[in-house]
């Protein structure tokens, strides 16, 4: 084994990390700079400092993420966890709200459900949010709470001039929101990961399980399991939805959050269903015709709407019922034509599947008809990543969010 690909390895063992999904390229960057840091130290002898010098792994991590995120990025999924907020603070008045955020970067998702919270009239008393990253140099800046204009993209920028002050060149976070977070360090894959700590109401994971294989995944969505609260809410990427429809998790029906809450509780997308779905029509046969033996007719079906016919794939592929929902799929197609978002739920149940080229294909077919199908381009991005076209997945990724910067504007 050469030996980038052994350090390889010992990044996998420590943070999970997937070479496929970021590229040997970065990893091979990340170490030359580090060896030139320790004194021009070649592959063979860094890698022995890597195992022997305290802090060294640790450098090399900072090295090897590379953030990126702004304020409100996924304002669709922040919006829904602060009307959840809410209705969880009614239904339970004494209660205090626990939200973890995970892995939290430079602190703008965190700090952007603090505001969120507070604008909806959430009292401060009311909810704490865990920030937990592996990098201590992302942690230092979320501390810090300055922030440059990268941090703010798009038009519905409000928030800054209600929680912000300018500081110089950057603008200052208030203290207010800032009180709502607490930032620490930690590793996902630790032996003792928040082993104590109860479980959480609202868990944002987003885009970060597409940076490990399949195996590393099912480690990381166990611990997730562990912290969620059985009443809660959990939030991943789009890439990530996928990996959600699997036993015991359901869609909680939010469009654009990819937010999943267990079977147990009656996800939103059922009762939507129930409106959706045509009532059952009963023939009534008239009163008894001397004579003649009166036969009860069978309950005859309303057909359902193309719309409404999705909307059932859907809600069997959450209930992990794939055979069912495909079926519903070809179902909609056969009525409707071909759309995006047969192709693109067709997609999430073959990637569930582990049938990746299928899944590939299918999310492709979504784009081809509605190129701006932000989800499925990102999917790709992800696919593309795992087989190790790094290239292919950063043309999906930036198209992805030009696409989403669009629709934003």
């Amino acid at each position: 084994m050469k030996t980038i690909d052994r350090i390889a390895t010992l990044l996998k063992q420590t943070m999970g990390l997937d070479v496929a999904s970021v590229g040997i390229l970065l990893i091979e960057r990340a170490v030359n700079e580090r060896a030139a840091a320790l004194g021009s130290l070649d592959a063979d002898q860094y890698l022995l400092a890597l195992q022997n010098v305290p802090g060294e792994m640790q450098e090399l991590i900072e090295m090897v993420i590379v953030p990126e995120t702004w304020f409100f990025r996924d304002r669709e999924a922040i919006l829904a966890v602060a009307k959840l907020a809410r209705e969880k603070t009614i239904q339970r008045p004494a209660s205090i709200l626990r939200i973890l955020s995970l892995p939290c970067s430079t602190g703008e998702e965190p700090y952007s459900i603090a505001m969120a919270l507070l604008d909806i009239g959430i009292p401060p008393a009311r909810f704490r949010i865990d920030a937990i990253d592996i990098c201590t140099r992302s942690l230092a800046i979320a501390k810090r709470a300055h922030y440059g204009r990268n941090s703010f993209r798009g038009k519905a920028l409000d928030f800054r001039k209600q929680h912000f002050t300018t500081a110089g060149d950057s603008y200052a976070l208030s203290e207010d929101a800032q009180r709502q977070v607490n930032f620490s360090h930690g590793n996902i894959f630790a032996a003792d990961f928040l082993q104590n700590e109860p479980a959480y109401d609202f868990i944002f994971c987003r885009n970060v399980l597409i940076y490990f294989d399949r195996e590393t995944q099912q480690q990381a969505l166990q611990m997730l399991d562990r912290l969620l609260a059985k009443d809660g809410t959990i939030f991943v990427g789009p890439a990530e939805a996928g990996m959600m429809l699997r036993p015991g998790y359901a869609s909680a029906g939010i469009p654009l959050a990819f937010a999943f809450c267990r079977k147990a509780i009656q996800p939103v997308v059922a009762r939507k269903i129930e409106k959706i779905v045509a009532p059952l029509k009963t023939v009534v046969v008239p009163p008894a015709i001397p004579k003649k033996k009166i036969v009860q007719s069978k309950p005859v079906q309303t057909p359902d709407s193309a719309e409404a016919i999705l909307a059932r794939a859907m809600q069997f592929a959450n209930q992990g019922a794939f055979t069912e929902a495909l079926n519903l799929c070809k179902e909609h197609q056969h009525l409707a034509g071909p759309s995006a978002a047969s192709f693109y739920l067709m997609g999430l149940i073959a990637d569930a599947q582990q049938n990746t080229s299928h899944a590939l294909q299918l999310y492709r077919k979504a784009v081809y008809l509605q190129p701006d199908h932000v989800e499925a381009l990102t999917h790709i991005a992800a696919l593309l990543a795992a087989q190790g076209d790094a290239s292919g997945a950063q043309l999906m990724q930036r198209r992805a969010q030009r696409m989403k910067e669009h629709s934003d504007a």
